[in-house]
């Protein structure tokens, strides 16, 4: 069986952050059975979806394997190679992060490759890097990638977050109401902290919320810190607002040739999506390929039968193309 180490990191950049969430963090390592930490190894950096975080990958789930089970089955018929499994923690009180820099969330871009990165190489030594996640996690992996610099030679992704027209518009009427109902904005984000059985319609309304920190924090707002894209009486877009969106989609940040000579260099860009992805993913993914056709980006794209949710299942494909490229 793989061996399973848990480090703890202790971060400068998440230190004071706008939430007060944690600066120490676990990072999960998981090693090929008898491999010796100075033994170099391609590392793959799995970065888990919104409301999520690296240890739940290991977490049990009804008539589902875990990511350990997985790379063990997958392991034994040879459809994985050696490889090391890196599970950071970038859980925040907004669930997520998106894995960038943002001064409503923290500094959890840096966070993760100017601290993490160096702390656990300095543990285990790496040859190539790869980068993997579903949704939220796709995205960051994607953002990483094309925001440079070169880390990663090869990248998996399931779901990721793009045309952000699609997935996240049709969600503001959701929010507002919620909204509307607590008393605004602001009572919202304090209600959400002190609720600790958060209500399910809730959950469209936290996850824009997140993006909205993310995406065009403001820190001359009051807590969460952030500037909405839709007007709430009329849901016209703020245009101004929503350029920042847009700037971090990556239908718009292909187009920018250093993005595009990065994406040129990997050595896999593998990305699939559901047919009846619940969040229009899949016409933001076909628009993608077609963008990375026209540039001449050697990419995989493939479509599945399913939408959103338990994409763990493309892992067989996606984790053996990936550790594939980065052990070739």
């Amino acid at each position: 069986m793989y061996q399973v180490e848990t480090l703890w990191h202790a971060s400068h950049a998440l230190q004071n952050n706008p939430c007060g969430d944690p600066s120490t963090r676990p990072v999960i390592i998981l090693s090929p059975p008898g491999a010796p930490t100075s033994r170099p190894l391609p590392a793959v950096w799995m970065l888990a979806p919104f409301m999520s975080t690296g240890a739940a990958f290991l977490s049990f789930r009804p008539w589902q394997e875990t990511l350990l089970d997985r790379i063990h089955r997958l392991s034994e018929t040879g459809q994985v190679r050696p490889v090391r499994w890196i599970l950071p923690d970038v859980f925040t009180a907004f669930g997520g992060s998106q894995y960038i820099d943002s001064a409503a969330i923290g500094a959890y871009r840096t966070y993760l490759w100017e601290e993490l990165l160096p702390f656990v190489e300095s543990r285990y030594r790496t040859t190539r890097r790869g980068l993997a996640g579903s949704s939220s996690g796709g995205f960051g992996a994607l953002v990483t990638v094309l925001a440079g610099p070169d880390r990663f030679s090869a990248v998996a992704v399931h779901a990721a977050d793009m045309g952000f027209e699609w997935c996240y518009l049709p969600e503001f009427p959701q929010l507002f109401r919620v909204l509307r109902s607590v008393g605004g904005l602001y009572a919202f984000w304090q209600i959400w902290r002190k609720t600790p059985n958060k209500p399910a319609d809730w959950l469209t309304a936290i996850n824009l919320v997140a993006m909205a920190a993310a995406y065009s924090p403001n820190l001359s707002e009051p807590p969460p810190h952030l500037d909405l894209p839709v007007d709430p009486r009329s849901l016209e877009i703020y245009p101004a607002v929503w350029e920042r969106w847009l700037a971090w989609d990556p239908l718009h940040l292909i187009t920018k040739t250093d993005a595009a000579e990065r994406a040129r260099r990997l050595r896999l860009l593998y990305f699939d999506v559901g047919e009846d992805d619940e969040y229009n993913l899949q016409y933001g993914a076909y628009r993608w390929h077609r963008q990375l056709e026209q540039l001449g980006i050697s990419h995989h794209y493939e479509t599945f039968p399913g939408g959103h949710r338990g994409t763990h299942i493309r892992d067989d494909r996606s984790l053996s193309w990936l550790t594939a490229a980065l052990t070739d």
